[in-house]
């Protein structure tokens, strides 16, 4: 197959196996993805484009990144050193070919810590004071500090995790 400059979404998404719907969203979900518009409105994607796809779906299905974490990634890597988008080999026969089971839709976004943590359950039973209580003004703007650094540690670990 000659290679074309641009490619709709339809042959696009043939070539590299993936549905329209799946593309769209991650044109929302990558900032890098952001195809060229025909003088008609309607997408079109270059070679750098679809090696950029190709990318995107090895990441997500076939290495098991987040889209948090195939976002990440993308970001560190040097998107020329992509390789050509490998075509599929064509069947023979329509007879031949077994058909195919549909596309799961993208796994929904992870719910933010502030969700998570609010869906703990709260210890119960009264508050024991501790001597440093009685400090008052320099427990309190430890403890703040504290507070603020689990929040960073909580935001770092939840990065690490995706």
């Amino acid at each position: 197959m000659a290679k074309k400059l641009y490619y709709k979404i339809g042959e696009a998404c043939k070539r590299l196996d993936i549905q329209p719907y799946v593309l769209r969203y991650w044109e929302t979900e990558f900032p890098l993805l952001a195809p060229s518009k025909s003088t008609s409105g309607q997408r079109v994607y270059s070679e750098q484009d679809l090696r950029v796809i190709q990318r995107i779906k090895e990441l997500l299905y076939e290495e098991g990144y987040t889209i948090a974490g195939a976002k990440k990634k993308l970001e560190k890597q040097d998107l020329s050193s992509l390789s050509e988008v490998r075509e599929k080999p064509k069947p023979l026969e329509i007879a031949e070919v077994e058909p195919s089971e549909p596309e799961p839709p993208p796994a929904p976004k992870p719910a933010p810590a502030k969700a998570r943590a609010r869906s703990r359950p709260k210890a119960k039973g009264p508050k024991k004071k501790t001597p440093a209580a009685a400090s008052g003004g320099a427990e309190a703007k430890l403890r703040r500090g504290i507070r603020e650094a689990l929040k960073e540690a909580r935001g770092i670990l939840e990065l690490l995790d995706s």
